[in-house]
């Protein structure tokens, strides 16, 4: 899950070497945060959340797939 949304965030931004991931293990969910260059931000975010929202569906597929939860958290 986590290089996962590393690929579409580098895919995404101007500084792909500032994409960093990191992943917070719970007993019932996994909370993968994602850092990127502040001017990055918005391209993340996307018009109306768009991005993130999609990013977000991703993430929710890839791991209903895999029986887990997965939370995506977009860190400023």
């Amino acid at each position: 899950m986590k290089e996962l949304i590393e690929y579409i965030a580098k895919a995404l931004v101007d500084n792909p070497d500032q994409v960093q991931v990191s992943e917070v293990v719970g007993d019932q969910t996994t909370v993968l945060e994602l850092k990127v260059a502040k001017e990055d931000l918005g391209k993340v975010i996307g018009k109306q959340g768009r991005s993130a929202r999609a990013m977000r569906t991703i993430l929710s597929a890839a791991s209903t797939k895999l029986k887990k939860r997965t939370v995506l958290e977009i860190i400023e």
